[in-house]
């Protein structure tokens, strides 16, 4: 499919630098929250987030390229959807909230693994994130908030596995490490979904 833009479900703001994240330590174990742009300033503090791969039922799997004003990483390719819980909230209703709100979708997470990364982004701050990772299948009608994505395409894993050997430089460094990881260590999950 070629790169879309689309009607959206709507432009609601759904990301706000005053969010209360989750603080974890190494063990993911709660020790606190802090506003949203706190915890990506600097070499980032270690917070609780997640990212979903959602596949159609051809198989494919939905990027998308974040909107230009996200802070980290505009502009880049990225996973289907991305955020954090916030502080209260269950990590299964924040990624159904999320993959919602950017994509107007819905589906039932199937965890995979978790990972802790920290990743600076030039001057602008830094992702330091115990990440889970979760996949999920939708025939749900893609409907992208503008201000969260420029454009989505759905393409076969092994033309995303030819994307990121040949142009890694458009995508976001977290998308490189899961896909990868997905890849060597959970292919039968994928196969199942």
């Amino acid at each position: 499919m070629n790169n879309v833009t689309c009607q959206p479900l709507n432009d609601e703001i759904v990301s706000f630098d005053s969010e209360e994240l989750i603080l974890v330590d190494v063990n993911d174990v709660e020790i606190g929250h802090l506003h949203k742009d706190k915890c990506h300033n600097g070499d980032g503090l270690l917070h609780r987030a997640f990212s979903l791969f959602i596949f159609n039922d051809e198989g494919e799997v939905l990027i998308q390229r974040r909107s230009a004003q996200k802070r980290l990483w505009p502009l880049y390719w990225a996973n289907s959807c991305c955020s954090h819980p916030r502080w209260g909230e269950d990590m299964e209703e924040a990624v159904r909230r999320r993959l919602y709100q950017e994509l107007g979708m819905h589906t039932d997470p199937v965890f995979l693994y978790k990972f802790i990364y920290q990743v600076q982004f030039e001057d602008q701050g830094a992702e330091h994130e115990l990440c889970w990772v979760y996949i999920g299948r939708s025939s749900d009608p893609v409907r992208a908030n503008p201000n969260e994505i420029s454009e989505w395409k759905y393409v076969s894993p092994s033309k995303l596995d030819d994307q990121l050997k040949h142009s890694p430089q458009r995508f976001s460094p977290w998308i490189k490490l899961e896909w990868e990881t997905m890849q060597r260590h959970h292919r039968h999950q994928l196969e199942a979904l």
